[in-house]
């Protein structure tokens, strides 16, 4: 595995981008350039989830290729069902099992996306949304998933104030 940045400084500028009063861009731009920074990405992606098992894209890097508003049912993906419903994080690491994984595959391929992270963002025992980051196949290994998951706890105010439950 290589070495991974220093995380400090990405949390340091994005706690002080939940301050900021143009929310919740500053915020989710904020946590796009951390992950960016602490583990990498080419697509980077945050959904936030519904009762009956709908989740709504709130955030890309990539809005050309994946939209902001784009819907997806849980029962669509089945792993992704497990992470909305029990927190369980979602990591792929070869291009094999980005496609058995993900219907919709085509698109991460196309950006030489062989891998994949999915981390739930909770509050109270709840999954409130997820962030998706996808690179490389091999880019993610289980040694990233604790500190994206820390990374992805700010997104809580956010994703409570996008569902309209602030």
């Amino acid at each position: 595995m290589m070495p991974r940045p220093d995380p400090m400084p990405h949390l340091a500028r994005l706690a002080l981008a939940q301050a900021e009063a143009a929310q919740p861009e500053a915020t989710l731009r904020a946590l796009d350039a951390a992950l960016a920074g602490v583990v990498g990405h080419r697509l980077c992606t945050m959904q936030v989830h519904y009762a009956g098992g709908e989740a709504e894209r709130v955030y890309s890097n990539l809005p050309g290729s994946y939209p902001v508003g784009g819907r997806k049912r849980a029962s669509d993906a089945p792993r992704m069902r497990e992470l909305m419903q029990h927190g369980r994080p979602i990591l792929i690491r070869t291009e094999e099992e980005l496609r058995a994984s993900y219907p919709d595959h085509a698109g991460a391929s196309a950006l030489g996306c062989g891998s994949a992270m999915n981390t739930p963002v909770r509050w109270q025992g709840v999954t409130l949304g997820q962030i998706n980051l996808m690179h490389q196949a091999g880019w993610y290994t289980e040694d990233d998933l604790l500190l994206v998951r820390s990374f992805a706890q700010f997104a809580v105010p956010v994703f409570q104030l996008l569902a309209g439950n602030a």
